[in-house]
């Protein structure tokens, strides 16, 4: 967030497959990003997801006893491979779309398949400008960046904050991630210093950090670089000992940070999509995607199974020009229905859980829940699975 092809990757498609004499089967296309730049541990997260949810279907029956297969393509977070990947998708007749989890690339995606009409269900992006006019084809698990990192301005404000540094990478997303946290900090007594990591070593930074009288600095930049340099660097400058380093974005969620940090990666607290307590149905799948990711599931791994288990229900059930209509599925973290939601363009689930957690400094494999939907809580839980 390892290895993947590109374009046509290859891979067996998830699930049973049709033999001779069997009903052909039904396809859902599925990108990722499994290469570099990409995340890259987000998107093997999501394609676990993807694929125990396609598997557990087929062993239910498929979709009206046709067998449900995915076919995987690699983003590595390029709209333009995004966009070429649904093409090349909808080419092969595939019936929806599933899954991206950067917004860069999910919006390229979103484009296509509603000028398409393939309806896409985006699993991971939050981003709120996901298409740039109302798309019916077009819908979306993950909370939009506005309401989530809403929460974590509140977060913010709660804990006393009031000098903020915004340490950003040119983007889309983290210009838009910036403007949200402006929007609710600044009325509320906030200063917001930006500071362009085009120009800034993580050294500079620090210098940067304590002329601003900053005291808390937030990371919207890629992981592992230029974050964990970052990290390391004021975490070692003696004279930044108080400073509170968040990453709203959700890098810390993954092992990948764990192991480059170790403890200099906790109490780094960022935005994940979980209820404080799984329920049966999460508590099964977690269970099921630590058997075959070898590690605990993150958030993303949960928001790609209940993608294929939304796009099941509506493959199932065909609901003409606006596939959205009337769903009522049972995730594992919720149920989930859409609805419009103002400043939305696409149908949304309004809302999946948030939570602010960090990792806890005491035993950086746990995390600990420090707000959720606007009630602050330290709450220590082990990696959920």
């Amino acid at each position: 967030m390892r290895d993947a092809g590109r374009g046509n990757t290859g891979n067996p498609p998830s699930g049973r497959h049709a033999r001779a004499g069997d009903a052909p089967p039904v396809r859902i296309g599925a990108l990722a990003p499994l290469t570099s730049p990409g995340w890259t541990e987000a998107g093997r997260h999501l394609v676990a997801g993807l694929r125990l949810a396609a598997d557990e279907v087929n062993a239910a029956g498929g979709i009206a006893g046709r067998p449900l297969e995915l076919a995987v393509r690699d983003t590595a977070a390029d709209p333009q491979r995004a966009a070429a990947a649904v093409d090349e998708l909808a080419g092969l007749g595939v019936a929806a779309l599933a899954g991206e989890y950067h917004s860069v690339s999910a919006r390229a995606a979103a484009a296509r398949a509603d000028a398409l009409g393939l309806p896409f269900l985006c699993s991971s992006a939050v981003i709120d400008a996901l298409t740039e006019h109302p798309a019916e084809a077009v819908a979306r698990l993950a909370p939009a960046q506005s309401h989530g990192w809403r929460t974590y301005a509140d977060f913010l404000v709660g804990g006393g904050h009031s000098r903020i540094a915004v340490a950003a990478e040119p983007s889309v997303y983290w210009a838009a991630g910036t403007r949200v946290l402006r929007e609710h900090l600044v009325p509320r007594g906030a200063t917001l210093v930006e500071l362009d990591m085009r120009t800034l070593t993580p050294e500079a930074l620090c210098g940067e950090l304590l002329t601003h009288g900053a005291t808390a600095l937030l990371l919207l930049m890629g992981h592992p670089d230029p974050a964990v340099p970052v990290v390391r660097a004021v975490r070692r400058d003696p004279r930044l000992g108080g400073i509170l380093i968040g990453a709203p974005a959700g890098q810390p969620e993954f092992t990948e940070w764990a192991t480059l940090l170790g403890a200099e990666g906790a109490a780094v607290p960022f935005l994940r999509y979980l209820p404080e307590h799984l329920g049966p149905l999460g508590t099964r799948v977690g269970t099921a995607l630590r058997a075959r990711l070898g590690e605990a599931p993150s958030f993303v791994a949960f928001e790609g199974y209940d993608t294929v288990t939304v796009l099941a229900e509506v493959l199932r059930s065909p609901r003409g020009d606006d596939p959205w209509a009337d769903v009522a599925v049972q995730g594992t973290r919720g149920e989930i229905r859409f609805s419009r939601v103002p400043g939305i363009g696409v149908r949304q689930w309004a809302w999946a859980p948030v939570q602010v957690a960090d990792r806890d400094p005491a035993d950086p494999g746990r995390f600990r829940v420090l707000h959720a939907a606007g009630a602050p809580r330290v709450t220590v839980r082990p990696e959920c699975g």
